[in-house]
C-alpha cells in the first residue's frame, strides 16, 4: 500500500527507515538487532490533550478528549471559498497528525516547513473520505479510527498498533487527476 517510500509522510504510508544505508563501511559492526518488538495496542484507551508543542506555525489541534470517535470524525474548523476536492484529485495541504491515546505529534508539514501534496488514492482511507468536499483555503478537523487509518498493524514506530488519529488539515490547493481511458 506504500505510495511514496522513504518521505517521511506518514498519511501517505511511507514511513521514513532513516536512509538506505547504502555505501556504509560495516566491515566490524555488528548485526542489527532484528527481535521484533510489538508496541502495545491503543484500543479502547480514551483520546488524550495534545502533549508536545506543536510545530511553529501549526494550528492547535482540537483533540476531544476521551472514548475516540467509532467512526470518521469530519468538522470544519475554517470554510473554504476555493475549488472543492472530489475523490481522485491530488491534493496539496499543510497538516499537524495527533495520537490520540499519548497526545504525540507523530506527523506535520509544518515542521517540514512546506506543505504536501498527495494523490487522495494513495492516502489512508480517512483522508481519502475525510478531505472530499472541502474547499481550497478551509481548514477540517478528521478524528480517524484505526479501520480507516493504519488498524491493528499501526505505523511504528511513531503511530502503535489500532491508533485513532485527529488532523487538522489546511488545503492549499486540489487538482483533478488526469485518468487513462
Amino acid at each position: 500500500m506504500a505510495l511514496v517510500a522513504g518521505t517521511g509522510v506518514f498519511l501517505a504510508l511511507g514511513i521514513d527507515g532513516g536512509g538506505s544505508g547504502g555505501g556504509r563501511d560495516t566491515e566490524g559492526a555488528s548485526a542489527p538487532d532484528t527481535t521484533p518488538t510489538t508496541a502495545a495496542s491503543a484500543a479502547g484507551k480514551p483520546c488524550v490533550p495534545v502533549a508536545d508543542p506543536l510545530p511553529a506555525g501549526a494550528p492547535e489541534v482540537p483533540v476531544e478528549v476521551g472514548p475516540p470517535p467509532e467512526g470518521l470524525l469530519v468538522r470544519d474548523l475554517e470554510a473554504g471559498t476555493g475549488g472543492e476536492v472530489t475523490p481522485g484529485d491530488t491534493v496539496t495541504v499543510h497538516y499537524v497528525g495527533v495520537a490520540c491515546s499519548t497526545g504525540r505529534v507523530f506527523d506535520s508539514s509544518y515542521q517540514r516547513g512546506r506543505p504536501a501534496t498527495f494523490a487522495l488514492s494513495g492516502v489512508i482511507p480517512g483522508w481519502r473520505d475525510g478531505l472530499v468536499g472541502m474547499k481550497v483555503g478551509g481548514t477540517r478537523l478528521l478524528g480517524v479510527p484505526p479501520d480507516a487509518a493504519y488498524g491493528s498493524a499501526g505505523a511504528p514506530p511513531a503511530i502503535g498498533p489500532d491508533e485513532t488519529l485527529w488532523f487538522v488539515v489546511r488545503l492549499v490547493e486540489t487538482s483533478t487527476s488526469a485518468v487513462e481511458p
